[in-house]
């Protein structure tokens, strides 16, 4: 698989994180409902938005890796 193809997949993937985590985020926080039934916390935060940072982390890395490539 080349590098570029590669890192299009990562960043695909790591969008339906961002989504997934992002929504059960915003339902945890805002709307104080979990909506898998028990969401554990962590530090006084919901795990999913560990989740949400990871995948957030992941996106900006390999966007990052897609524009090197480019040059």
């Amino acid at each position: 698989m080349k590098e570029k193809t590669a890192l299009k997949s990562i960043v695909g993937i790591s969008i339906a994180g961002l989504l997934f985590s992002g929504y059960l985020s915003f339902s945890e926080i805002i709307m104080g409902v979990c909506p898998l039934g028990g969401c554990g916390m962590l530090l006084g935060l919901p795990v999913c938005v560990y989740g949400f940072v990871m995948y957030l982390a992941i996106f900006v890395v390999s966007i990052l890796g897609l524009m090197k490539s480019k040059k």
